[in-house]
């Protein structure tokens, strides 16, 4: 399966965490949104975020380590959508500049909010749930 993912994180702490090459950032406690693609193993791509044991190599995997994984949408597809759907979600809410966008020019892919307004704005995107089981 191919497609374009989102990721409902929640971080019950402000933490300042190191991301790779980004460096050190601030991270308010709340709920953040993570757009992804794979396009080539949607479902590999979606099982790894989920694990917490992982060589860290996207900025994703570094904000995973204390942050948990609370929701998963996706949308199946061949073509990337996940620089679309980031500027849609720009216009809604505030963001962490350069985060998950350093193989495209969006200014990020992570995004920060209310856990309502979060998942309203998924609503109107129309992309499927993915469940999320005590296996993961």
């Amino acid at each position: 399966m191919k497609g374009t993912y989102l990721l409902v994180i929640e971080l019950n702490k402000d933490l300042r965490i190191d991301i790779g090459k980004l460096g050190s950032i601030e991270f308010k406690s709340g709920f953040y949104i993570y757009v992804g693609s794979a396009l080539n193993g949607l479902e590999q791509r979606i099982h790894r975020h989920l694990r917490k044991q992982k060589k860290l190599h996207w900025h994703i995997d570094y904000l995973l380590q204390p942050a948990r994984i609370i929701d998963i949408f996706y949308r199946e597809g061949s073509i990337k959508e996940e620089c679309d759907i980031a500027r849609v979600l720009s216009r809604q809410f505030s963001s962490i500049p350069g985060f998950g966008c350093s193989d495209c020019n969006c200014k990020t892919h992570l995004f920060y909010g209310f856990k309502k307004e979060i998942l309203s704005s998924i609503e109107k995107l129309q992309m499927r749930h993915y469940p999320i089981n005590a296996n993961h």
